[in-house]
């Protein structure tokens, strides 16, 4: 089963993409995020979470501004560049979002809804070469 890691800044938010997708099948991990605590990531150091993810799923605003969400994705990617990122955010893209190259992401712009997210967490698994097949 492919186990996904959702991070997000909005709890309720966060509740709602981790229902729809283990109703989808996945096996799914919630994290607060490093608004929350300190982020091992930051720090170069591994993260249980991020190390037993198939697939990451971040809100751009995890860490509280863009800038630091930037370094956040940056870093994720360098550390583990076979786990691919989902990233969600309000409507709007940013300068340093990347959808090629060494720290790209599938970007998920605006409202998420389950067949959104889901639709862009099995475009993130094709990315690395991995497939989940859902139930009908």
């Amino acid at each position: 089963m492919t186990h996904v890691v959702v991070v997000h800044h909005d709890g309720d938010m966060a509740d709602q993409e981790c229902d729809w997708l283990r109703q989808a099948g996945f096996s799914v991990e919630q994290c607060a995020g490093p608004q929350h605590g300190p982020c091992p990531i930051l720090y170069g150091k591994p993260c249980p979470a991020v190390e037993s993810a198939d697939v990451l799923v971040y809100d751009v605003w995890s860490s509280g501004d863009s800038e630091s969400e930037r370094n956040l994705i940056e870093q994720m990617r360098e550390q583990h560049p076979e786990t691919p990122i989902v990233l969600t955010s309000p409507g709007m893209e940013f300068e340093w979002e990347r959808t090629t190259g060494v720290h790209a992401v599938v970007p998920l712009d605006g409202a998420p809804s389950a067949p959104s997210l889901i639709e862009a967490v099995q475009r993130a698994l094709a990315s690395v070469g991995k497939h989940e097949v859902l139930p009908a």
